[in-house]
This record gives structure tokens, C-alpha cells and sequence, in this order.
């Protein structure tokens, strides 16, 4: 039977990549994508979908009640996916105010919408999927195991904080009221339409640019990675077919330092301009344009307040119980990150310029 499927913040980096994916594997079912396009929202992830039938576009804010309960009704959604948060830490530590409201306040309308749609003595199925974050469980030593769904909750920022908070809701809701929840604790994502500001596409743009690489502290701090795409199929199983109430974590089994992420992408970029010719004429600030290798870019800057010194996920249970595993390493998912962005210069250079002109 097709569903009608809210995905908030679904003009966001992980939010398109699922809506592509969703809409794919799905065709029948419809999509509202509900998001209120600030400054990491783009209308244009989105482009290529416009022109079908089972796209819906909101322009609104998850802490509309008004609005929030209005989409579900009009739509008759009975399947919300929840992506929109603000989820930058640098910006939690100096603007901590708007991660409070969106993360927390917003979570909470979008539940107490859901609860007001489905459990009015409809009994309809339903599902409401919370996206989390690793960053939750706090910080890992070198010989720690890798957090679990059972890892006690340590958040050290207030984006992770944030976050928790509206985990602990989300479980609320299932436990008080009945709410068929579930709920995914990812690791680092990267991919297609991630915005510049993150170490990935932030390196890759400078790269092209000629900017500084900045790595923070001696760059040891270790990440877990996972290729957006198959974050976006790990949510979907668990909407195929994860049992409400589950948290199932979401990871890459891909642990690697910051810096040693920078020198692969430095050696990827390098590979790129060595192999294409044009590259120098299209990006002549790159350092490749005068002889110089990537890693040329690379500065060391003082580390960030509170930065978490390491994160893993171990994803055995959705692995075991629902049969889901990652298709990318790093490398490939690395390899096929450039080549997007290589491709689509339309898409983040106006990003750049926008994020300059606002400075």
C-alpha cells in the first residue's frame, strides 16, 4: 500500500539524499518535504525531482504547530522521517540559543502533531523515524568499545545535548502515549549536496579554490564514516522493516583520524587534476595550477572548545537483525564524493559566495 511520507529538513544534506532514495525505491508513495531552508536548506538538493507528481515542497518551520499539524491532514501523512536539526558543533558553541529551539522544541511539536493525527482512536499504522547522532554517547578513549544502542548518553556540546534531549522525547512519546517511534544514531555522514561548511566538502572546495585546509589541534581526533547513500538505506530498512520502539545505531566501519580523511582527499584531488588536464583551466587557484600538491593547503589551527576525541559505531544490530550493511569503504564513497562535487560546481559555488558575501 503506498504511504504518504513527511521528511523534515528534506532539502538538507542527509534529507535529500534520502528523498532520491526514497523516491527511487518508492515511486507510488508521496513525499512531502517540509523545510524552512535556512542557511543549510537548498531548494535547488531538490532540483532534479520538481517536476514529479509525488513531490511535495513546505516551505515552514518545525515549531509551527499550526503549520506542522496542517501538513499532516492535508496530506494524510502517516510516515514522518525527521531530519531537521541544526547540527553544526562550532555554531552550538557560539549560537547555542537556535539548537535548543529547533532540535528540541521542534522535535517536540512535530510529536505531539503525530500524536494528535494517529492516535485519535483512528488506530491507522504509522511511524515516526528520529535521526540521531553518534555524538550523543559523547567521547571515546583509543581502547573504548565502540558505542552501542545501550551506551549511556554523555553529550558534550550543546548541538549534542540538544540532540539527546530530543532522543529521550522521542522515547517518551512511545512509552506515555504509544507512539510507533524508531529512532538511528548515525556516525559522520558525507556525500552529494553536503553543505561546505563540514570538513569533507569544506577541504574539497578550498582545494579547488587554493584556500587554507584547517585541521584542528594535531589532527588525531578520530570519526566514524559513513557514505550518506547508505545512511539513506539503513533508514529505510528500518522503515521496511525495524520494530517500533528500536534504536538502531547506523555506521560506516570506517575509523580514521581527521587528518589522515584530509591526506586521502588531498591524494584523491591530486589523482583528479593529474588525469584531467581541463581541471587546471576550470580551477586556477587549485595548487596543482602551479605545480604544487594539495597537502600544500594544509594549516593546523587551534582545536575547538570541548571537541570529542573520538566516535565508532558499532552496527551490529541492524546488521544482525535487519539484515543491513553498508555498501562503501571510504575510498569509494571518497572517490565518488569528488566526482560529485567536481560535477555539479553550480550547486556549492553559490554557497561559498553567499556564506563570503554574509561575512
Amino acid at each position: 500500500m503506498a504511504r504518504s511520507v513527511m521528511v523534515t529538513g528534506g532539502a538538507g544534506f542527509i534529507g535529500a539524499n534520502f528523498v532520491y532514495h526514497w523516491v527511487e525505491v518508492y515511486p507510488e508513495d508521496t513525499v512531502v518535504v517540509l523545510d524552512a531552508l535556512t542557511y543549510a536548506g537548498n531548494r535547488l538538493s531538490l532540483k532534479t525531482l520538481e517536476q514529479a507528481e509525488c513531490i511535495h515542497f513546505v516551505m515552514g518551520d518545525i515549531c509551527d504547530a499550526d503549520l506542522v499539524a496542517r501538513v499532516l491532514a492535508d496530506h494524510d501523512i502517516d510516515t514522518i522521517v525527521h531530519f531537521a536539526a541544526e547540527s553544526h558543533v562550532d555554531r552550538s558553541i557560539t549560537e547555542p540559543d537556535a539548537f535548543i529551539r529547533n532540535n528540541l522544541e521542534g522535535t517536540h511539536t512535530l510529536l505531539a502533531a503525530a500524536r494528535g493525527a494517529w492516535l485519535s482512536g483512528s488506530g491507522r499504522e504509522h511511524r515516526f523515524h528520529h535521526v540521531s547522532t553518534d555524538e550523543v554517547y559523547g567521547s571515546l578513549a583509543p581502547d573504548d568499545p565502540a558505542f552501542t544502542e545501550t551506551t549511556r548518553y554523555k553529550p558534550n556540546s550543546p548541538y549534542s545535548a540538544s540532540k539527546a534531549g530530543s532522543d529521550h522525547l522521542v522515547r517518551a512519546y512511545q512509552h506515555t502515549y504509544g507512539l510507533q517511534v524508531t529512532t538511528s544514531n548515525c556516525s559522520n555522514n558525507y556525500g552529494p549536496y553536503h553543505f561546505p561548511e563540514k570538513l569533507i566538502p569544506l577541504c574539497l572546495t578550498r582545494i579547488l579554490d587554493g584556500g587554507v585546509i584547517p585541521v584542528y589541534g594535531d589532527g588525531t581526533n578520530i570519526r566514524d564514516w559513513l557514505y550518506v547513500e547508505d545512511h539513506a538505506r539503513g533508514i529505510a530498512r528500518i522503515l521496511e522493516v525495524g520494530m517500533p520502539g528500536e534504536v538502531y545505531n547506523i555506521g560506516g566501519h570506517n575509523e580514521w583520524a581527521n587528518l589522515d580523511i584530509v591526506n586521502l582527499l588531498c591524494r584523491v584531488m591530486d589523482a583528479r587534476f593529474a588525469s584531467n588536464s581541463a581541471l587546471v583551466t576550470r580551477f586556477p587557484n587549485a595548487p596543482q595550477a602551479r605545480g604544487e600538491r594539495s597537502e600544500s593547503l594544509i594549516e593546523f589551527v587551534a582545536d575547538r572548545a570541548g571537541h570529542d576525541w573520538r566516535y565508532a559505531i558499532d552496527a551490529s544490530k541492524i546488521e544482525q537483525t535487519l539484515g543491513f550493511v553498508p555498501n562503501e569503504t571510504l575510498e569509494t564513497g571518497l572517490a565518488k564524493t569528488v566526482d560529485w562535487y567536481l560535477s555539479n560546481e553550480e550547486w556549492w559555488r553559490p554557497l561559498l559566495e553567499r556564506a563570503a558575501t554574509a561575512r
